[in-house]
């Protein structure tokens, strides 16, 4: 029996038993050290632009990049990966060969020594408006800066160090900075702008993605997306586009969810839709009570706790009805809980009565759990004293732990680690004309419902393996949320995705987390290697939607 007519799963085993082959085979010992060619620096001395009407003249527009040679040694098996990395740009054009933007990306590639062809990995943040920044210096590329996360001791100066938990061993990283991020900018005669939108953006990283492969031929490598934030609904667009483009997926990477804006962002006449956010926020809000010694007794875990506090949420979602619309503040006048409410819904619970009060009173929540400190909205367990210096220009402690050191230290890696200069432009890490100038609209609706998009995803590719990891302390990006809207998919009769959900303590960022990097690490590894996750949740056991959510085909 070869391998193309063996059944699926001892197809799995076989590529799996190789791909861990072909893992070990591309790690070198000293003694094997190859001699590394000489590093290739360049400045590029084009002025990039990064509002709304700029764009690049296409005569000044080029493809040349820096490329450098690293090598990355894991400290607990003494086993080191030689890598290189190339900085620069790429013409993203449209079917007529015109070219779009000029997008700045980073990869990093090791040589291939086994029998397979290595993976590689498209990475990019959110936003909308973000470069991948974060992604880049906070996951999984071989070097990344060390954060305290979920403390402040040292901030703003941290270091930057070998990252242990990188995945170069494992894939091939290409990171992506979308146009108006980073150094990227449109070609004219487009602008920025017309890249700002849902399927804008969408159709752009398509093309930035199709020109990479050309450029950079992988005719048999497995091909992945891996997007955090608003780069989840932008992978949920993307992917089928690629299909239809001809690259066959092999998986994609969902990392702390955004998959249905009109969860956070109901309409006047849907404002049951706020009840479900104000449900489903409730338990990753229950994790931070705890961890502020705000539920009693202690819980004896996080993942137990949640399982309770899910439940809780969904036995008596009736009794939080009336205070969905205040919560977003649609609700005129409000309406809060009576202390007999609050009393019997902490005796329910074990949330303390003043942690209850803190998220369905009057005051934000975020300044209300913990007297005289802010807590995080994107990491709930981070928090300030309301007069830090961390506070000054930024009213959540999550984003500002490293907001400030990673733009510093991207300003050196460049030009040191990277050989790459850019002396007459300066790298934007987040565009808020990007953000405050975006079309959200997108599948008939005023902001994007991407459901129907992963449905189209599953359709086109069914055996396409879909993980998508959660912080269980992440108050931007709910994990049960993004539990019940994967449960709309189960609407769907005749399918069974491939289909893996992890949960981490941590927040929005949960790779910043020392303790949680490393299972997130060795997670992805049985991902990549088509072993089932120990602990995932699987596609029969999402929970149901709302019973006001529509069935994952229509927004």
């Amino acid at each position: 029996m070869n391998a193309s007519t063996a059944p699926r799963t001892i197809r799995r085993t076989m590529r799996a038993a190789a791909l861990a082959a072909g893992l070990c085979a591309i790690f070198s010992t000293p003694a094997a050290a190859e001699v590394f060619p000489p590093d290739q620096p360049y400045m590029d001395n084009t002025a990039y632009a990064f509002g709304p009407a700029d764009g690049l003249a296409a005569s000044i527009v080029n493809e040349k990049a820096a490329v450098a040679y690293h090598q990355l040694t894991y400290r607990e098996s003494g086993r080191r990966v030689d890598y290189a990395t190339t900085t620069g740009h790429l013409t993203a054009t449209d079917a007529n060969g015109k070219p779009e933007a000029s997008m700045f990306y980073v990869a990093y590639t090791a040589k291939n020594r086994g029998p397979w062809p290595r993976p590689v990995t498209f990475f990019y943040n959110g936003g909308p408006g973000s470069s991948s920044i974060w992604l880049r210096l906070g996951s999984f590329a071989p070097s990344r800066v060390a954060t305290p996360d979920p403390y402040t001791t040292g901030w703003p100066n941290f270091p930057l160090v070998d990252n242990q938990e990188s995945l170069i061993d494992t894939t091939d990283m290409v990171f992506i900075d979308p146009p108006g991020t980073g150094f990227s900018e449109a070609v004219l005669p487009n602008t920025n702008q017309t890249f700002w939108g849902v399927d804008q953006d969408a159709g752009v990283m398509r093309d930035f993605i199709l020109r990479y492969l050309a450029v950079n031929p992988r005719p048999h490598s497995p091909i992945y997306l891996y997007g955090e934030s608003y780069g989840t609904p932008r992978t949920d667009v993307l992917a089928p586009l690629l299909e239809q483009a001809g690259v066959r997926l092999s998986g994609i990477i969902l990392q702390s969810c955004i998959l249905d804006y009109n969860d956070q962002y109901p309409s006047a006449s849907d404002l049951q839709r706020a009840t479900d956010y104000l449900v489903s926020l409730l338990p990753g809000y229950a994790e931070v009570a705890a961890f502020f010694g705000q539920v009693t007794p202690p819980p004896s875990g996080v993942r137990s706790f949640a399982r309770r506090m899910r439940d809780f949420s969904t036995d008596r979602y009736a009794e939080f009805l009336p205070y969905g619309p205040t919560f977003l503040g649609l609700a005129n006048p409000p309406v809060f809980p009576t202390p007999a409410v609050y009393a019997q819904m902490s005796r329910q619970s074990d949330i303390n009565v003043s942690a209850l009060q803190a998220y369905l009173g009057a005051n934000p929540l975020n300044t209300t759990l913990v007297p005289g400190y802010t807590i995080g909205g994107y990491d709930g367990r981070v928090s300030a004293p309301n007069d830090s210096p961390m506070l000054v220009g930024d009213s959540d402690p999550s984003d500002a732990l490293i907001a400030k050191p990673f733009p510093a230290i991207l300003s050196q890696q460049l030009p040191d680690y990277l050989k790459y200069t850019a002396p007459n432009a300066t790298y934007v890490t987040l565009s808020n004309s990007a953000n405050s100038n975006w079309d959200f609209s997108h599948g008939g609706l005023p902001v994007p419902d991407t459901l129907p998009d992963l449905l189209a995803e599953i359709t086109l590719n069914p055996h396409i393996k879909v993980l998508v990891e959660n912080g269980y302390h992440d108050l931007v990006t709910p994990f049960f949320m993004t539990e019940k809207d994967l449960g709309r998919l189960k609407s769907v009769a005749g399918i069974r995705p491939d289909i893996q959900v992890t949960h981490y303590a941590g927040g929005h960022m949960i790779y910043l987390d020392d303790s949680s990097r490393p299972r997130m690490k060795a997670d992805l590894v049985d991902y990549y290697q088509d072993r089932r996750i120990r602990g995932a949740m699987r596609f029969a056991e999402l929970p149901a939607p709302w019973s006001d959510m529509g069935p994952a085909g229509t927004p």
